[in-house]
């Protein structure tokens, strides 16, 4: 059979003759009504593909939809009831880390004074998420919605700020701990700079802008020997990776500050504890521990130097919190647009007071009246600092800021949570 170039075009030259025209008009007739049915399927067969993509796209975006724990009539309904405001002055606050130690109590106290609160986590596996499942049922139980999304979830955020003119946001998910860099460095650049940058882009095309408080860290100090840290002092030497995406992130913020009019308030937290608390940190990790009758590895420092740390407990933390909240001033922005100069400021939040870590152990030796089997050994390279210890000046002047609760305090409230919250009866004389 002949092909189509050789139905058009004789392969002989000097063999095409006039007088044969007709019979090339009906070969030409056949090979146009060939191509024309080959035409015809090939549309047909470019409609059929089309409507199956299409169909493919609504079946994936439905199940997108379906599978989303977030979106639709109820559901903003519901976020609408989680931040209604009940006081005269009040803010509608969204609370970035909801289910986290400090999100929660954060979260607690301002619904607790009638604040308008919407939390916001995404529930990670970094320690058990069965803890933050109980501070998110915790929550409810106070009237405050916990949306399960991430923060580099955009249309989510955006989502949150057309549902809700939020008037403040605090900023507390993060990826948290030092030594952890060193497994996963990647996460503490999704969470702790790429995050920022999301959460920073929406809101400041939000109009009205929000105030924006954060969880910077004491970690910014590095390698500083100067003590007590003031917030004057340098911040260019991180000793760990968590320490360097939170530098980044002041830097990061001002940038929004300056640009876009964003009232941005960042806060340096020294070494938080207490009920609901992390297990990774060491008084939680060795509370567990103690009370299992296993040892605990006490770190020392250069020449056999004991840590300290600046041991705060959470309800001054809150207290520094809602302080910077109440007062952050306003952003000046609208639509992505500067228009005047935004307040932008960082405070030390700490107790004043650095414990040793061994006095630590001590300390909850007398409250689980359990002695602890003592491991101690060199501080290895993995980030740490050998101590910390706040200048609280700052905060002092700006909201009268006071932490009120000492260590032996702190750890007996926070021995009596866990107690309770693992279950552990008085058998034994524990309280």
């Amino acid at each position: 059979m002949p092909s189509l170039e050789e139905e058009l075009f004789p392969s002989t030259p000097g063999k095409f003759k006039i007088d044969r025209g007709h019979s090339m008009n009906r070969q030409f007739h056949r090979c146009f009504a060939s191509t024309s049915t080959m035409f015809l399927w090939a549309l047909f067969l470019i409609a059929l593909t089309a409507s199956y993509l299409s169909f493919q796209s609504f079946v994936d975006s439905g199940s997108r939809y379906l599978s989303a724990s977030w979106g639709g009539i109820q559901w903003e309904k519901q976020v609408r009831n989680s931040a209604q405001i009940h006081r005269s002055g009040g803010m509608s606050v969204l609370v970035t880390g909801a289910a986290g130690f400090v999100g929660t109590h954060v979260s607690l106290a301002l619904k607790k004074r009638g604040d308008g609160v919407v939390g916001l986590d995404n529930f990670n596996n970094y320690y058990d998420p069965s803890l933050k499942r109980a501070r998110k049922s915790l929550l409810n139980g106070n009237g405050v919605l916990v949306v399960e999304g991430d923060l580099n979830d955009a249309k989510l955020l955006a989502k949150l700020f057309d549902v809700v003119a939020f008037t403040h946001v605090m900023h507390l998910a993060a990826q948290a701990g030092v030594r952890y860099a060193m497994e996963n460095p990647n996460s503490y650049v999704h969470s702790n700079i790429a995050g920022l940058v999301t959460l920073l882009e929406v809101c400041k095309s939000a109009n009205p802008q929000p105030a924006i408080v954060w969880a910077s860290s004491s970690s910014v100090y590095g390698l500083n020997d100067k003590v007590p840290f003031s917030e004057a002092d340098r911040t260019d030497q991180p000793a760990s990776l968590y320490a360097a995406t939170k530098k980044a992130g002041e830097e990061i913020t001002h940038t929004y500050n300056h640009i876009y009019g964003l009232s941005i308030t960042g806060l340096r937290f020294f070494t938080v504890y207490g009920p609901w608390g992390r297990p990774d940190m060491a008084y939680f990790s060795f509370t567990r521990n103690i009370l299992q009758g296993k040892p605990i590895t006490i770190y020392r420092g250069k020449n056999r130097a004991d840590l300290a740390r600046d041991f705060t407990y959470i309800d001054d933390i809150v207290k520094g919190c809602l302080g910077s909240l109440d007062t952050s001033g306003k952003s000046t922005g609208s639509g992505g647009k500067k228009k005047g100069k935004a307040p932008y400021r960082i405070f030390n939040l700490g107790n004043t007071s650095p414990v040793k870590v061994p006095e630590l152990v001590n300390i909850l030796e007398r409250h689980l009246k359990v002695k602890a089997k003592r491991n101690i050994v060199d501080m290895p390279g993995n980030g740490d600092v050998p101590f910390t210890h706040a200048n609280i000046s700052h905060a002092q002047r700006a909201f009268g800021y006071k932490p009120t609760t000492d260590l032996q305090t702190g750890l007996k409230k926070f021995v009596r949570w866990y107690l309770s919250y693992y279950g552990y009866n008085n058998r034994n004389g524990l309280q």
